[in-house]
């Protein structure tokens, strides 16, 4: 079986060497976890952003960059195709893990789940287990972890602190936006997986999402992040599913359009809900548009639309 943190740790020591081309840093801690960091105190990047992602998917899709047409302009876009969208995107990018410890709180995402098993009904879902000795993840937080939260997070992961390695990315980076833009894939198939379709089904897939400029800070940057998925981001399926029609309903039912919020950038009603993310609706974590192929029938279903105007409001970008 495909090791996801074997795959992943590729990435990481591959990051590593074009460290300074990358515009990040790299550092040690005492018990031995190494640090790279790609947008807390270095500047990251676009590129840095791509091996994010690359380590967030085990390297187990191919990511590029593309650009979108949002009608007043054209903005960055991330492409992302995968042959192995469930283990690549519920067994290692899925952000499932929330990591505090003292006054660090993260999330974490990225191979080093699948050793922690956050969470683990997941994993009994997809059956995937991997047993690799060294533990790699990503965490969204705009504070570099101490020994005491790499030690905790090795435990979690069964391996030795030295045998960790985690990347750090803020969410109001560029580096961090990239990776969330490249969460598109994953929206849907986590959304498929509430409604209550077996995403084992889920053999290929395909997704092209704008990248958000920097609008504020980490709450800004979080509501802009989102709502490229949520308003632009467009993803492609192929499948193979018994019951044609309950997976009609099931396409019909996974785009943000369904979600009561929809309409308004993510930050209003994140604001609107005081910052407690239990009071949106989980319909609103989902792709702007699906489209969805049943090989086997040939079937192909499609349902939302694209809505670059609350985009170009979430972006607030002003013409001079």
């Amino acid at each position: 079986m495909i090791s996801v943190n074997e795959y992943g740790l590729d990435v990481f020591e591959e990051m590593m060497d074009y460290a300074d081309e990358l515009q990040v840093g790299i550092e040690e801690l005492e018990n031995g976890a190494t640090l790279i960091d790609a947008g807390v105190k270095e500047a990251g990047g676009f590129e840095a952003g791509l091996y994010v992602s690359r380590i967030c998917m085990a390297d187990l899709a191919d990511i590029t960059f593309s650009s979108f047409d949002l009608g007043k302009l054209v903005v960055p876009a991330i492409e992302i195709t995968t042959d192995h969208p469930v283990i690549a995107c519920m067994a290692s990018q899925f952000a499932g893990w929330r990591i505090k410890v003292g006054k660090f709180f993260g999330m974490g995402s990225g191979p080093a789940r699948a050793l922690s098993l956050n969470p683990k009904e997941l994993y009994e879902k997809i059956d995937y287990k991997d047993e690799a000795d060294e533990a790699v993840l990503v965490l969204e937080s705009n504070k570099m972890p101490d020994d005491e939260v790499a030690a905790e997070i090795a435990k979690a992961c069964k391996v030795e602190p030295e045998d960790l390695y985690i990347v750090m990315v803020p969410t109001a980076s560029i580096a961090g936006a990239v990776q969330i833009s490249a969460r598109g894939i994953e929206t849907g198939i986590h959304r498929l997986e509430v409604l209550g379709m077996d995403i084992n089904a889920i053999k290929h897939a395909h997704g092209l999402i704008p990248i958000s400029p920097l609008v504020g800070d980490d709450l800004k940057c979080m509501g802009s992040t989102n709502d490229c998925i949520m308003y632009c981001g467009r993803m492609s399926y192929a499948v193979e599913y018994e019951n044609v029609d309950e997976l009609k309903g099931y396409v019909k039912q996974v785009p943000s359009i369904n979600s009561k919020d929809y309409g308004q950038p993510f930050y209003v009603t994140f604001k609107n809900a005081d910052f407690d993310f239990y009071k949106i609706d989980p319909a609103s974590f989902a792709p702007a548009e699906v489209t969805v192929n049943e090989m086997k029938s040939g079937k192909v279903f499609t349902s939302g639309k694209i809505n670059p105007e609350v985009l170009l409001q979430s972006f607030g970008i002003e013409t001079v």
